[in-house]
């Protein structure tokens, strides 16, 4: 009997053991990590919960608000899923204003944009070839581009970061092509080093003052310094190039919307064998004219797998204009994004007083939210019949998006739906994991200190989640 009592004991102190931490402590991985860096535990906060019971596993500082960098993508994914549906999808109208005789429009051309996030380039080709198909071939006209479906108002690229060529700081626009960005291909060539453009582009101008240089092929941006014009349709590039590089990449933005639109689609037209001779217009669409085309965008369920796995910024900013636009009516506003979420958060019954949304992204120095809030907001979200819509969307540990070189391995590898953020400063990571016991677990990691972006952060969460799925 004796041993008996001892055997269930025994078994019970082990299934304890699964925990090894009261919930308001951190785990011993997480400190040795912390004290290795000399990182103090007061600049990290913890929410970890079984999403299923809500038992709490670990809860370190997780009611101080943060900035939570783009994991707050989570937040407005998630409020853009149960708001417009994941089988949402954005419409773009061409109208033809004049009359079309034998494959000739006699007047321009008008495209209305509703803000699709993922106009890329192989879809705006497809939207050409799709206008081809109506029998339009030659526009005797001006191409007029309609993006006041969004008002966005006077907006300074390089406000964040002073880097207004990043395509991360792109302003949204209810015509977004491509997220306005061109890459630029360098391969030395003779004495010299060719300059190509994607998508080929002929309304900007490129100077190209590169030298050859000798060396390796390393430095930051292979010593290649870049300059806009005030109006960014001329860009300069200047510097000295390794000649043993092969090739090189780098992407930027160039024009302004509209005329990046007219850049893109000119040539998307064009090689889809239309012709325009017009120049670039703005204007709205008239009310009473019918389209000759409506071309849809991807679904809402497969746009925010993009945000989120790969942190798109410009997307998710798309997503609260748009929410803006249907509930409370166009133009789409970014206050007005934000009032449908706070509203929605209300009507759901989720009180997240912790929270301060910016510009729904997370490329934000005022974006707040606590570790706890986040996990509640997740927890929710795991009940929600569109839950496999968003927890795809996520990175899986050591397989795609973000996390595709990290958490793998130790029965990891694709068992964690997960959102990273990063800032100088800031790091941060939120999602869904289910440990090697079968448990699943709803979890939140935000640290704000000096140079934590730099690998440390990585380095605590990487510790903790692992912990997690060994112990949990």
């Amino acid at each position: 009997m004796r041993i008996r009592s001892f055997q269930i004991t025994l078994i019970l102190l082990l299934g304890l053991s699964a925990h090894a931490v009261r919930g308001d402590q951190l785990p011993e991985p997480v400190r040795s990590v912390l004290n290795l860096r000399e990182i103090p535990a007061e600049s990290l906060s913890v929410h970890v919960a079984d999403v299923e019971t809500g038992e709490i596993i670990v809860d370190w500082m997780s009611t101080e608000p943060r900035n939570p960098a783009s994991t707050l993508k989570l937040m407005t994914t998630l409020a853009a899923l149960d708001i417009l549906g994941p089988a949402y999808t954005w419409q773009t109208d061409v109208y033809a204003l004049g009359p079309i005789e034998e494959g000739r429009l006699d007047g321009d051309l008008l495209i209305h944009g509703t803000g699709d996030p993922f106009l890329v380039t192989e879809r705006v080709w497809q939207l050409a070839r799709s206008l081809r198909r109506t029998g339009l071939e030659i526009v005797d006209g001006d191409l007029i581009v309609d993006d006041t479906h969004f008002e966005v108002g006077p907006y300074d690229p390089g406000a964040f970061d002073q880097q207004p060529l990043r395509a991360y700081n792109v302003a949204p626009n209810a015509l977004l092509m491509n997220f306005k960005v061109i890459r630029y291909w360098f391969t030395p060539e003779g004495d010299g080093v060719r300059i190509e453009l994607d998508p080929p582009l002929n309304n900007i101008e490129v100077d190209n003052q590169l030298k050859l240089a000798g060396g390796p092929c390393r430095g930051f941006q292979r010593g290649i310094a870049i300059h806009a014009n005030e109006h960014v349709d001329k860009m300069t590039f200047s510097g000295a190039f390794p000649g043993r590089c092969k090739r090189y990449t780098m992407n930027r933005t160039a024009l302004s919307h509209p005329e990046y639109v007219y850049g893109l689609f000119s040539a998307m037209w064009r090689a889809n064998g239309g012709g325009i001779s017009g120049a670039l217009e703005t204007g709205v669409a008239p009310a009473d004219a019918e389209p000759i085309l409506s071309f849809d965008s991807l679904p809402l369920g497969d746009a925010i797998s993009r945000v989120n796995k790969y942190s798109n910024n410009v997307m998710a900013r798309q997503l609260l204009y748009t929410m803006s636009a249907e509930v409370l009516g166009p133009p789409g506003t970014e206050a007005g994004g934000r009032q449908v979420i706070e509203n929605w958060l209300l009507d759901k019954g989720l009180d997240l007083n912790s929270l301060s949304m910016a510009n729904g992204a997370g490329l934000s120095r005022e974006a707040r939210v606590s570790a706890r809030d986040m996990t509640t907001l997740l927890a929710w979200a795991w009940r929600q019949p569109f839950m496999p819509e968003y927890a795809a969307s996520m990175a899986l540990s050591g397989l795609d998006g973000t996390l595709r070189r990290r958490l793998r391995g130790r029965g990891l590898d694709g068992r964690a739906h997960l959102k990273t953020g990063s800032l100088d400063d800031v790091a941060a990571i939120a999602g869904y994991l289910q440990a090697d016991s079968g448990r699943r677990y709803v979890l939140a990691i935000l640290h704000n200190y000096e140079d934590i972006h730099r690998g440390y952060g990585d380095e605590v969460q990487d510790a903790l989640i692992r912990w997690l799925n060994d112990n949990g």
